[in-house]
Parts: C-alpha cells; structure tokens; sequence
C-alpha cells in the first residue's frame, strides 16, 4: 500500500469519526441516582441552633396569611394562636405537621420512561422558570412571546440531560395574562413527553392545571399519581400570600406536588449571615409545608429554597457567591432531618451575556447543588441576567454541562473493569494506552464527552471561523430545533386540550399588564 493511499485511508477514517462525533444524537437520560456522598457543612450543634430558632420564630413572632380566613381558621384548628393574619405556631407543632409529608414520590410523565423519583438520593434537573426577557440566536434581548416558550420546550424534549420540561420557562408577553398559563400547560404537554410544572399565578389557574392533566392523563389516574410539580413562593419575609396559598391548597387537594419555597436575597428579604438566612428558610419552609399537610395530610411537598446574596453598591443580586453555597449546602442538611425532598440550585448567573463570568458563576451553583443533595433542581439550563432573561444559547451551554453533573454523581468505577488491571499489565512499563484492549473496550463511554464545546486544533479551529461558545451553542441550539419531532400523542387527547383551552380562553376577556 502506497503511502499516499495510507494517508487517504487515516483521513478517511478521521473523517468518518469526525462525522459521528458531529452527527445530532438524542437521548433521554434518566434522573441521577447519587453514588456520592453529600457535603455536610454544618455540625450536629449548628443544626440543633438553627432548628431551635426556628421554632422560636414561629412560636414568638409567627407568620402572616394575609386575606385567607380559611387558611386562619384551619390553622387556629390545628392548635396555632390566631391574632389578625398574624399565625403563631407552638414549638413542635409545624415540625409534628410535616411528618406526614412523603419523603419521596414518583411525579408520573406521558411517557412513563420519563417519570422521574423525586427525593432520597435522586436528583431531577429542569430549566429556567419565569424570566419576561429572551436572548434570542441574533443576540437581541427582548420580550418573550409563546413561540419562544415553545422552543424553549422543544430545546428541553430534545436535551439528553435534563429531565423535566419545566414550568413558566418564559413569560409569553404577546398572550394576555390571564391566558397565558394555558398556552404554556398546553405547550408543555404537546411539544414534549417529559414531566412537567402547573400553575400557581392564581388559584383559578391552578384549577385549569389540575383540569388539563385530567384531559392528557385520564381523571382516575391524576386522583391517585403525581403528574404535576409546581412552585409556591413565600413572600418573604414570613408572609403566605393568599395568591400563591390559594394556588398551593388546589395543588394539595389533587394530591399534587408542590415546592416550597422562599424567595430570598440576603440583606433585603433575610439577615446578612448565614445562620440568620437559614433559620429563616426553616421557619418559612416548615410553616409552608405545614399547610399543606393540613390541606390534605399526605400532599406530596418539596422543601425549596431560593437564595442570593445582594451586591452592597448597587442593590443588584449576586449569584455563585460563597455565602450562597453555604446556604444551599446548609438548607440541604435541614431538609434530610426534616425527611423532605429538597430543591435549590440551578444554572445561576448575574451575567448579561453567555460569558465568562456566566460559566463561572453557573459552575459554582451547579456544583454546590450536587453537593448539597438536592434533588429536584430548577433554573438548571438557560437562566442569564439574574433571571430576568432565558436565553437560548445558555440553555444549550447549560444542559450540556449538566452531563457532568451525571458523570460526578455516578462515583468511581471500582469493578473489575474500572480498576484496570489488565490494562496495566498489558502495556506494562514504556507502552502506550491507546491501543491496548482495555482502551479499545471503554473509549465511547470512558470520558464524558461535550456536545458543544471546542476542543478541536488552533488550526482547524480558525478555518472553521474561529467560533467561541456562544457561536457553537447557537448553532446547536438551531440543530436541535430543526431536528425536533412532537412525541407522539393520542389525537383525541390533544383535540381534548386544544378545545378546554379555547373554551376557558373564551370566556374571559383579555387582560394585559
């Protein structure tokens, strides 16, 4: 064989191998089960001060449940002092309350190779929720539409790593408001067969969630399965709107899932340290879950936290900051005693850009999250500007990095193959890896591998237009779009859906801002 032909054929094959590498691929990864250890921050005696203050808040200064006489009177029922909407909770009360909650539940998808296990050591990765902002693939910031939020669904169905659809990925400001949630559960249940989130903007809406999951599901089967996670915010500090309250207790009565979650950035909404968020956090959390319980005893529940520090000049939030980790970490510990699955993290950033300080930052929360043993983490992929924007490019950047995710939390391989002995002994001293059995064996699955980044020569790189991350994310972002395919859906159903939402848009008139 001539050289010239060898050369040939070693191009050839480089090609051919290049070609697969490049070729779009989609797969539904399932829900991270953690082989790792979490990283317990705080001490046995840290938890039990935490934990007792806590208490002391909801028994000395309570909490406020403004404009909900039916929430006062179940809870003056259950044995908490009532003065006004002010609710003081007796020490152990809301802590013996929770104990009804499940510590774990299967939220069901309409694929069921989809469903993901919520709690002990899984972790659910879902996208961006609630900015008014896009970045759209030209680099333009502005307000999101419902085709946006389509693709952004479609984006999530076609993203190997992330396991749920998500809820208000982004809000569709070309819809009026009170319509919008049921384009976007529309959506959701049509562009994609993963899990998904209701919606808690108003009680109403909440019903109009549970009804539509009766539709794609079947009624018998939503009375007794989990087909929806949806996210309360507590106003923090220490106050249950009736809005969000309203839309926990539909949620709760239909046995569906709900996170509970305060919203809050240290200094404004939470004291400056960290024992001071955190005692807050449980308090809020256990009053929250509390409710639920005495909604429906059993209602399956998450206990959420949301927390950021704020930048001292300029009042703007701050994201991937040590203090921050020190919460997460600290919030997972309480969230285990208390026997709750827990929610934090995500893909967060201050940045305006898919930049340098995104990845940074985005890294850090990523990271902390697996750590801290959460297990149904929201804001996992395209979350930029501090929330207010949902870009598509950083979706894409983002659920790719959450392989690694996956890779870390499966733990070292120590079977016969990991351990590599025979590896070892056939090369021995001087000798090479590459082509030794054991290489050959293992090289597809070995090393995580990334769909997006560039690892290619200086020289390759260059003529290929010198292309930095957000180029390449872009381009794949386009991909995936174009190659998207609604899963499959039983017509009658989806006539069902389509004709409930045109029936209540119908009945309403329009309302914007």
């Amino acid at each position: 064989m001539t050289a010239e032909r060898t050369r040939r054929r070693r191009s050839g094959g480089g090609a051919a191998r290049r070609a697969e590498r490049s070729a779009l691929r989609v797969e539904a990864a399932r829900y991270i089960a953690r082989n790792i250890p979490d990283f317990d921050i705080l001490t046995e005696e840290a938890l039990e001060i935490i934990e007792a203050n806590a208490e002391t808040v909801l028994e000395e200064i309570g909490v406020e449940f403004p404009e909900n006489p039916a929430a006062l009177a179940l809870w003056r029922e259950a044995g908490a002092e009532v003065e006004g909407t002010r609710v003081r909770i007796p020490r152990g009360l809301a802590r013996k309350l929770c104990a009804s909650a499940p510590s774990r539940f299967t939220q069901h998808a309409r694929n069921p190779e989809r469903n993901v296990e919520i709690g002990g050591r899984n972790l659910v990765l879902a996208p961006v929720y609630g900015p008014p902002f896009v970045r759209d693939l030209d680099g333009t910031r502005r307000y999101a539409t419902i085709e946006d939020f389509r693709n952004f669904v479609r984006l999530g169905q076609m993203s190997k790593w992330l396991h749920h659809s998500g809820g208000t990925l982004c809000e569709p400001t070309d819809v009026p408001v009170n319509k919008r949630h049921l384009e976007m559960l529309l959506a959701h249940m049509t562009l994609s067969d993963k899990p998904f989130m209701g919606s808690v903007t108003a009680p109403e809406n909440a019903r109009d969630s549970v009804a539509m999951a009766k539709i794609l599901f079947g009624e018998a089967f939503v009375e007794s399965h989990v087909v929806m996670t949806s996210l309360v915010n507590i106003n923090s500090p220490l106050t249950f709107d009736a809005t969000m309250m309203g839309a926990l207790e539909v949620h709760a009565r239909a046995g569906q899932a709900c996170i509970v979650s305060p919203f809050i950035v240290g200094g404004a909404m939470a004291p400056v340290s960290v024992a001071g968020t955190l005692t807050q956090v449980l308090a809020e959390v256990m009053a929250g879950v509390a409710y639920a319980q005495l909604i429906r005893p059993g209602a399956p529940v998450i206990f959420g936290t949301f927390v950021t520090s704020i930048d001292m000049n300029s009042g703007a939030p701050t994201f991937g900051t040590p203090e921050a980790a020190q919460i997460t970490l600290g919030a997972g510990q309480l969230a285990r005693r208390l026997g709750l699955p827990y929610r934090s993290g995500g893909a967060f950033t201050g940045s305006k850009l898919a930049d340098a300080q995104a990845g940074y930052e985005s890294a850090n929360s990523l990271n902390v999250a697996l750590m801290a043993g959460v297990n149904f983490m929201l804001h996992a992929a395209g979350w930029l500007e501090g929330g207010l924007v949902a870009s598509l490019e950083k979706f894409v950047l983002d659920a790719d990095q959450l392989g690694v995710l996956h890779r870390l939390a499966g733990g070292v391989d120590l079977g016969e193959n990991g351990q590599g002995m025979a590896a070892i002994r056939e090369v021995g001293p001087g000798g090479h890896y590459l082509g030794c059995a054991h290489t050959q064996a293992n090289f597809r699955e070995a090393f995580w591998r990334s769909e997006v980044l560039d690892y290619k020569p200086f020289e390759t790189w260059e003529e290929e237009g010198a292309r930095d991350s957000r180029a390449l994310a872009g381009e794949r972002a386009r991909a995936l779009l174009a190659a998207w395919e609604a899963p499959a859906l039983d017509p009658a159903r989806r006539e069902a859906l389509e004709d409930y939402v045109a029936r209540r848009k119908a009945e309403m008139p329009d309302v914007f801002g």
